[in-house]
């Protein structure tokens, strides 16, 4: 059944097309993710196809009798509790019936999915007293439990902790009508989509496949244009040759030829809309030894609950932290007193003279909306200068964009500025509060390389499976109780970790709550961030057994993979100049003697990964 027609839509800024001949149908089954850099439309193109935006060129078709329902990232709540919010949302705007959605015949499944969001013990809560990821929750929640035929999802995994996530992965994968799904989750967006809509620079791709094959076809779309590039170019040249090799009385004839190659042979391809990296240099000033030190921290949320009992952390100048846990365990809280933005009701919070904060709020930067991005990357105390513009260029903001106003960015694009403003400060302690909201793919896959390299120590707070399992090298685990618990080798060795505890724990098996706790740490190689290690200190709890914490051990090995790269190849170029050399024996001297040195090097660094291997496992 075909639920919506998409025929030519365009729409438009001030200063450009966003999109322009946009036509795809959407039939039931179907579940196609919106991919594109920030700025190229997506939200504004689900608006249009849920009919809350008209498109400015085009139409927009809906099957008879098609009920939508949708997840807009303007989403308002009802005045009253949550679960009414829910179970009375109005289903007619969207084209729904109206009354599916009021029955008490689902208020059991209004309460079942709240609760699976993490808002079950918040059904009689007033909307106008949650806070905004709270609010975010709710709105998911009334979008999967009002009755649709096509599900319109805009950023819907924003303010889920893991577990609401991974149940949302599984929802959707479940879901039986048609789904139009903008994430910047990864392992969702593979997971569930079957096909790909890629908005780029006005154009529009379709692709039939997941995630994952989509970008391999990208990939060899790309080649292919490069490669027809190649021989467009190659052609040209070949005939400007044979037109200038010509007697001087055919030249004149088959002028605009010549015209015509040298402007093909000085034409350039579209390429890319962006650059494939970040080009950002921004000098750090070393750290020293101390970083940041919490000793029996102690931290309450607004309504009085102990979040934080007794937590001691201690960061390495080289650390790569992932703080992980449910909604409303802490974690953001911490992130406050390690930024100086609060101060612990008990415990204490030290900071090293050499620190300087960057900290990356999830609730953003508040920025003036009718200041321009240049104005903004300058700061109230002096005029945008030359610095500035190429700053912004290196973190894709363009001529154009760099005078536009801040009210006529997209959510990716200011969530982008204000990352750029964090980094320009040249920070060389991190702090990031879900860093991965509202970016788009290109820019996580960036910013997860230019933070692989970075010299100074990070902290970050996300539910992003891809990016915790590429940034991270240990794991923080808040477990709503007030307790910490660090996690040696990351996201991924807790999670397995946890998965395998789920899949053997049995009633008969279950322990007290204390012990089964002491009994995960000992046995998995967990510890509580705090509690001595056995024969040792506190303070050697954050550290591995030679003294080093393994994001410190992380980063050498990553350094040492590099070393031997960059020696293999320097090795296998002075063996063929020594094949070539013949019987030029000053030639093969030379060469040989390079090669011996450059073969000693490589076993030394060989020698050191592996050394540096033993210690992470060990």
């Amino acid at each position: 059944m075909i639920l919506v027609d998409v025929d030519s839509v365009q729409m438009f800024r001030p200063d450009r097309a966003l999109f322009e001949d946009v036509s795809v149908t959407i039939s039931t089954g179907d579940r196609m993710g919106i991919v594109g850099i920030n700025g190229t439309g997506k939200s504004t193109l689900l608006r249009v196809i849920a009919g809350r935006t008209d498109p400015e060129g085009g139409t927009v078709t809906r099957g008879s009798g098609v009920r939508l329902s949708m997840l807009d990232q303007q989403d308002d709540l009802p005045v009253g509790t949550v679960l009414e919010a829910v179970r009375f949302g109005d289903a007619g705007a969207d084209g729904g019936s109206g009354d599916g959605a009021g029955a008490d015949g689902v208020t059991w499944e209004a309460e079942a999915v709240l609760t699976r969001l993490g808002m079950g013990d918040k059904f009689d809560r007033p909307t106008t007293a949650l806070s905004g990821g709270e609010k975010k929750r709710v709105a998911l929640a009334r979008a999967l439990v009002m009755p649709s035929d096509l599900l319109i999802l805009d950023e819907p995994t924003n303010h889920l902790d893991l577990d609401g996530i991974a149940w949302l992965e599984e929802y959707l994968a479940a879901y039986r009508g048609g789904l139009l799904l903008v994430t910047h989750d990864r392992h969702v967006l593979d997971r569930v989509t079957t096909r790909m809509l890629e908005l780029d620079r006005g154009s529009s791709h379709v692709h039939d496949g997941n995630y994952d094959s989509y970008l391999e076809a990208k990939a060899g779309r790309a080649e292919a244009a490069a490669d027809a590039d190649a021989i467009r170019r190659n052609l040209a040249r070949s005939e400007l040759e044979w037109l200038r090799r010509g007697a001087k009385a055919r030249t004149s004839k088959p002028k605009y030829r010549v015209e015509a190659a040298k402007a093909l042979i000085a034409e350039k391809s579209e390429g890319p809309a962006r650059p494939a990296d970040l080009h950002l240099e921004f000098p750090t000033h070393r750290l020293g030894d101390v970083v940041i030190e919490l000793h029996g921290v102690d931290a309450v949320a607004p309504n009085g609950a102990r979040i934080l009992d007794g937590v001691d952390l201690l960061l390495d100048p080289r650390e790569r932290l992932g703080i992980v846990g449910p909604n409303g365990a802490g974690k953001t809280t911490l992130l406050d007193l390690m930024a100086k933005r609060t101060e612990p009701v008990g415990g204490s919070v030290q900071w090293g003279s050499t620190v300087q904060l960057g900290y990356y709020r999830q609730l953003g930067a508040g920025l003036d909306p009718t200041a321009r991005v240049r104005e903004v990357i300058a700061g109230p105390d002096r005029k945008p200068d030359w610095t500035d513009a190429r700053l912004l260029e290196s973190f894709w903001f363009d001529k154009d964009a760099q005078w536009a106003q801040i009210e006529t960015l997209s959510g990716g694009e200011r969530r982008r500025l204000e990352l750029l403003t964090v980094l320009a400060s040249k920070p060389n302690v991190l702090l990031l509060d879900e860093p991965t909201n509202d970016l788009d793919l290109e820019t996580l896959r960036s910013l997860e390389d230019f933070l692989e390299d970075w010299p100074g120590a990070v902290v970050v707070v996300s539910h992003d499976r891809a990016f915790l399992e590429r940034v991270v090298a240990d794991a923080l685990i808040l477990d709503g109780t007030g307790s910490a618990t660090r996690w040696p080798g990351g996201f991924n060795a807790w999670d397995e970790h946890r998965r395998s505890q789920a899949a053997a724990s049995a009633p008969s098996a279950k322990k007290s709550k204390q012990k089964s706790k002491n009994a995960a740490k000992t046995e998995s190689g967990g510890q509580a961030v705090g509690a001595p290690a056995k024969g040792g200190s506190k303070k050697s709890g954050s550290k591995m057994a030679g003294g080093r914490s393994s994001s410190t051990v992380s980063h050498l090995m990553r350094q040492a993979d590099k070393d031997i790269a960059r020696l293999t190849k320097k090795r296998d170029r002075l063996t063929d100049d020594l094949v070539a050399a013949g019987t030029d024996h000053e030639a093969i001297a030379a060469a040989g003697e390079a090669l011996a040195v450059v073969e000693s090097e490589l076993a030394e660094v060989e020698e050191r990964w592996l050394e540096l291997a033993e210690e992470q496992e060990g």
